[in-house]
């Protein structure tokens, strides 16, 4: 597929068919393509959780969000074709990288002071590192989305898959053959921005 049909075909897509799960080889690409992201200083302090067993998928999403009991059948269809998706990537920043890279001779810097970034580039990293995923899902034949977890919910999913303390979750990506159910975002009439509206060539 040609890179500008690939651009304009992302979207995200929020229904999968739990009947055709992600092939490995295809799986592989996603993480390696990932990998290729810029990152300051070349740090990359990024890490990905893969998970694509059946255990593995209801944990995080028990982990992450709230009982069935508050959420009836029905109640959240948004959530319920979510949780089709056979393979799910939690991308992970880790800020101790980047402090820790900045901090050696090459960058001048003789300490980790975090005042110095005017940005978090750990987790601006992580999300390019997403971005890629999700366009090599549309490469690949693929829908994805890229969703986030809440913030009351990342003890959780810590303590769910034993991540360290110094990673911190960026977010999620489902991923999967799109299913029967997808359909539109209603988000999308309020329509895309055009380049008069978000471009300013040599001033504001």
């Amino acid at each position: 597929m040609e890179f500008a049909e690939v651009v304009r075909r992302r979207r995200m897509v929020r229904d999968y068919d739990p009947d055709r799960p992600v092939p490995p080889d295809v799986r592989e690409r996603l993480l390696a393509h990932a990998i290729r992201a810029p990152s300051a200083g070349f740090s990359q302090g990024w890490a990905f959780l893969v998970l694509e067993s059946d255990e593995e998928r209801a944990r995080f999403w028990a982990a992450t969000t709230d009982s069935a009991a508050a959420h009836p059948p029905g109640a959240d269809g948004w959530l319920t074709r979510m949780r089709r998706a056979p393979l799910l990537v939690v991308p992970m920043s880790n800020k101790d990288a980047y402090l820790d890279r900045y901090a050696e001779a090459d960058k001048g810097w003789t300490d980790r002071d975090e005042s110095r970034w005017p940005v978090p580039y750990w987790d601006v990293d992580a999300g390019m590192a997403s971005l890629l995923m999700l366009l090599t899902a549309v490469d690949e034949g693929l829908g994805a989305c890229f969703f986030g977890v809440p913030a009351d919910k990342v003890t959780g999913l810590r303590a769910a898959f034993g991540v360290p303390d110094q990673y911190r979750p960026v977010g999620c990506l489902s991923v999967g053959y799109p299913g029967d159910g997808d359909r539109r975002s209603p988000s999308l009439r309020r329509g895309r921005r055009g380049l008069d509206e978000v471009v300013h060539r040599g001033r504001w």
